[in-house]
């Protein structure tokens, strides 16, 4: 554990969410979002078939849910920093390798490891140490700190595309080593405190008092959460509504591409995540207001009209249409799933649950490139995965909606 450093001045839980939000915008830049790129160069440079590239995706999210697992472990035994630092090595290393790919099984392979760096670097560190320093504010700290994935998909991944279309993947893939861990060690190791109780400080900034015992933990236990109807059906329900967005951003990029050309298959990225970064900042202020349950349960049901609006958009203007609806709502759903966890368990077991329900969660979103991808090559085309995209986000939501409001806690607790 952590030995206690007593710092003075300003509540450090701002810096914790600026280091988290640098953090998410490098890892899901290079990582979330980029695997829509490299899908993309992987199918023109090494002649991978979609549904082959697709798969390698779904291994990513497959590692990245099981070792979530054992993150959430190490997080409650080490400062969260030095997990932080394992996933930027292991990611970089991948990124070192990604270049010299030439056979599929090792495109696997580099998934792997870069699975592996996400799950070490990305959300779940980030979720709980925000979640730790923030409890009245913990909305508004999460929203801002998860505005880094959308920020990451317009600051890093158009450059990234950019890149690879002009140099190529060998030449292109060391830098991004290097951005990878440049973008999330030295802020990591400055700023993210793992515990504001050891610096002098509880949540959301009140001073702690030196001559009072530091308050315990509260929230539900994990064994009783997990078998809550509430966290039964928030996971099935995120299984289906990350599977219809994660693959709806993978092929982002193959089916602008195909539909209207590579120029606007780049500003269609800017404008999938430009409108998540808007609709994120002001989802965070309305998630303080509105019951998060029924608010998830809209944004997933907007996603599935965005997606069957993709599915049948030709023209330019339709397809940047769908893609800016769509936008809407990628970011908040993935702020809203920590945010159900947290609000309805409490922060004790915070990272166990959050991570058992993301283990799932992630392993059915595996499924959600593959099944595009496969429907691309096999079902006639984009117009068709997306159209089942479409409808399976909307089965998320309704499964969602059935779980009950996240603001009652289970009796006892």
């Amino acid at each position: 554990m952590t030995e206690p450093e007593l710092v003075t001045g300003s509540f450090p839980g701002w810096r914790v969410v600026t280091a988290s939000f640098v953090n998410l915008v490098t890892t899901a830049g290079l990582g979330f979002y980029g695997l829509s790129v490299y899908l993309s160069t992987l199918s023109k440079e090494r002649d991978f078939s979609v549904s082959d590239i697709s798969s390698a995706g779904a291994l990513f999210f497959v590692v990245s849910g099981v070792a979530g697992l054992w993150v959430a472990q190490l997080l409650t035994k080490y400062d969260v920093r030095r997990v932080v630092v394992v996933g930027a090595v292991l990611g970089s290393i991948a990124f070192a390798l990604l270049g010299g790919v030439h056979q599929i099984w090792q495109v696997y392979a580099v998934y792997t490891l870069l699975g592996l760096g996400f799950s070490f670097a990305g959300l779940l560190p980030a979720t709980t140490v925000v979640t730790r320093w923030f409890h009245a504010k913990r909305s508004t700290a999460l929203s801002i700190a998860s505005t880094g994935l959308s920020a990451g998909g317009v600051l890093i991944t158009p450059a990234v595309k950019w890149a690879l279309d002009r140099n190529g993947l060998s030449a292109t893939t060391p830098w991004l080593a290097v951005l990878w861990f440049v973008g999330i060690v030295p802020l990591t190791l400055a700023w993210m405190k793992p515990d504001p109780t050891v610096l002098g400080w509880m949540p959301d900034g009140i001073r702690l008092d030196r001559t009072v015992s530091a308050p315990a933990l509260t929230g539900t236990p994990y064994d009783r959460a997990v078998r809550s109807r509430f966290f039964i059906a928030i996971t099935i329900g995120y299984v289906f509504v990350l599977g219809s967005q994660v693959g709806g951003i993978q092929h982002l990029v193959k089916m602008v591409e195909e539909r209207a050309g590579s120029g606007r298959a780049t500003a269609a990225t800017s404008i999938l995540a430009m409108s998540s970064i808007v609709a994120r900042l002001i989802g965070g202020q309305v998630a303080a207001k509105v019951p998060l349950a029924r608010l998830t349960f809209g944004f997933a049901a907007v996603q599935g009209l965005s997606l069957l609006l993709a599915s049948q958009a030709m023209s330019v203007p339709a397809i940047f249409g769908s893609v800016s609806l769509f936008g809407l709502t990628v970011g908040n759903l993935l702020m809203l799933q920590p945010l159900l966890i947290g609000q309805r368990f409490g922060v004790k077991d915070y990272a166990r649950i959050f991570s058992r329900s993301q283990f799932y969660s992630l392993v059915g979103t595996a499924g959600g490139p593959y099944l595009m991808g496969f429907l691309h090559d096999h079902g006639g085309g984009y117009d068709v995965a997306y159209a089942v995209g479409g409808a399976l986000s909307l089965l998320g939501a309704a499964i969602v909606f059935s779980g009950g409001p996240a603001e009652e806690r289970i009796a006892g607790t």
